[in-house]
């Protein structure tokens, strides 16, 4: 189906109202304009009859034997100086005494509306058809000294006559109503291409595709998204940006100043040059902010800025990176034990058979101790294969990892994913491992449990421990005992972001003979108002 343009609309819908207004309008003042032409010679009509009935000439000639002798050439006098059709002067009986046509002098006169001027002396107006045609008539009675009725003068304007008046008029309305139209018509055009320029020539099903599609993206996209008009004015904010921004009402037609004070949109507005990857604090968050000019017809007339969470983006990287660490873990076991193999290997090959199966028994020991607690009583697949992998770590490492024989743990919650538990564990552990590097016995002992509503995680070790200066700052981002504290000091303030993501809480505290103890716990049961998983 083709569509109509709205050019075609708008100035169709312009055209007809125009001409309706103007039609009904004409009509309307050509009644008026009838009517009161009608009345305004019905007026003169009745006041030239009045006049002429209270000339003391026309009464005198009527005691004359014949009256038409005088008044006869008094009448069309006067009738050709007003422009009436007619000036009739008759007697009481309506015997003529005057007449544009001669010849019609001394006989009655016709329309049969006399009445009222010479029974009721009444002066009037009146419709009638004479002997003329249909005309409009002013009636006046003629008294005599004694005030008795002795004649009348009727005095007409014809119908057709007061019609050629009207239509002439009429004429001319219609000119102005034609420039009207013809106003409204050029004013259609410019409009509806004022409008077609505003709306960059796209149709209105084009523009309500447009903004369907353009509201679809802007809530798909995460990064948050605003933009503003020259004046700083908001134009638009999708709901990334409120989210981030922490906003809760519509902040369209605000200024971009009331929400951000440090907002530098406003240097793009004069420089209209774009920025892009700049770092920026948004409410406490450090984010990446890309800066935008609008252009139209080479003027700046607008600025849309786009900003990601930086944190986020970090956040992404720490997990790719305990990922890695967990698989490096993995390939470190398989490391120790290939080299494991090789000693007893070179052991058989040497004769050796009493150390080889020494070195096989301990071994066996050792495996079966951590087997039997790791396969027996830890069954959760991904916390086993974290485990697996920080005990070859550990070994690699010349640490003694532990995992407590009391340990018990089933399947965990789907929504305490790998993700989430590479993170808690693997940072935990790895700083366990690092704490004891330089102890003479190095020691690390894992324990967990999910007997009560909370899953609980101890990692501890025979370390230093914590300094009691060092405790309220181990969770901020970017603190570290380490000397080397480059790209360090994230590790516990990940976990604890993770822990209090998944409701849980998070315990550090040292032993009596040295060394800390982490513990996490996590609520089996999510209640739905904070998590991230709901």
């Amino acid at each position: 189906m083709r569509r109509i343009s709205l050019q075609t609309k708008i100035l169709t819908l312009i055209i007809s109202l125009v001409l309706f207004v103007t039609i009904v309008l004409t009509g309307i003042i050509a009644y008026i304009q009838s009517q009161q032409t009608e009345r305004n010679i019905g007026q003169r009509a009745l006041q030239v009859a009045t006049t002429v009935s209270f000339m003391p000439t026309i009464k005198n000639a009527f005691e004359l034997e014949d009256p038409a002798v005088v008044i006869q050439p008094i009448a069309e006098k006067i009738r050709e100086m007003v422009g009436a059709e007619f000036i009739v002067v008759g007697n009481a009986q309506s015997i003529r005494y005057s007449h544009p046509d001669s010849y019609k002098l001394g006989k009655r006169m016709v329309g049969g509306d006399n009445g009222k001027a010479l029974i009721d002396g009444q002066y009037y107006t009146s419709k009638a058809v004479g002997s003329l045609g249909p005309s409009l008539r002013g009636k006046a009675p003629i008294f005599n000294d004694e005030g008795e009725i002795i004649g009348l003068v009727s005095v007409g304007f014809m119908i057709e006559d007061i019609k050629t008046i009207v239509f002439d008029k009429l004429l001319k309305i219609s000119g102005f109503s034609l420039l009207v139209i013809l106003l409204g018509v050029i004013g259609g055009i410019a409009l509806t291409r004022n409008i077609r320029k505003d709306t960059l020539g796209l149709e209105p099903h084009q523009i309500a595709s447009l903004y369907r599609d353009r509201n679809a993206i802007l809530l798909s996209i995460k990064e948050g998204i605003t933009a503003i008009d020259k004046n700083g004015n908001i134009t638009m904010m999708n709901d990334a940006a409120q989210e981030i921004l922490g906003l809760s009402e519509d902040w369209t037609d605000r200024k971009i100043e009331d929400i951000l004070p440090n907002t530098k949109m406003y240097d793009v507005l004069k420089t209209g040059k774009k920025e892009k990857d700049t770092e920026m604090i948004l409410r406490d968050r450090v984010v990446i902010v890309n800066r935008t000019p609008i252009i139209e017809n080479g003027e700046v007339v607008g600025v849309v800025a786009s900003f990601r969470d930086k944190t986020e983006i970090k956040e992404m990287l720490d997990t790719l990176s305990e990922v890695r660490r967990y698989s490096e873990d993995l390939r470190a076991q398989t490391h120790e034990y290939t080299n494991k193999l090789y000693v007893l290997s070179g052991l058989l090959q040497l004769g050796h058979y009493s150390e080889a199966i020494a070195l096989i028994q301990t071994e066996s020991e050792i495996n079966q101790y951590q087997n039997r607690v790791l396969i027996g009583q830890i069954k959760d697949r991904t916390v086993q294969a974290i485990l697996l992998g920080k005990i070859g770590k550990a070994s690699e490492k010349k640490v003694k990892f532990e995992i407590d024989q009391n340990s018990s743990l089933s399947a965990l919650p789907k929504r305490i994913d790998m993700s989430s538990l590479i993170t808690i564990l693997g940072n935990l552990l790895d700083n366990a491992i690092e704490a004891v590097e330089y102890q003479e016995e190095k020691r690390v002992v894992f324990f967990a449990t999910d007997v009560g509503k909370d899953i609980v995680f101890d990692i501890s070790d025979n370390g230093p421990g914590i300094k009691e200066e060092h405790a309220k700052f181990i969770f901020n981002k970017g603190f570290s005992t380490k000397k080397n504290k480059e790209d360090r000091g994230y590790g516990l303030s990940i976990v604890q972001e993770v822990v209090e993501e998944l409701q849980g809480e998070m315990e550090v505290h040292n032993q009596k003979d040295g060394g800390a103890v982490f513990s996490i716990f996590i609520p089996k049961e999510l209640t739905i108002k904070e998590s991230r998983y709901a």
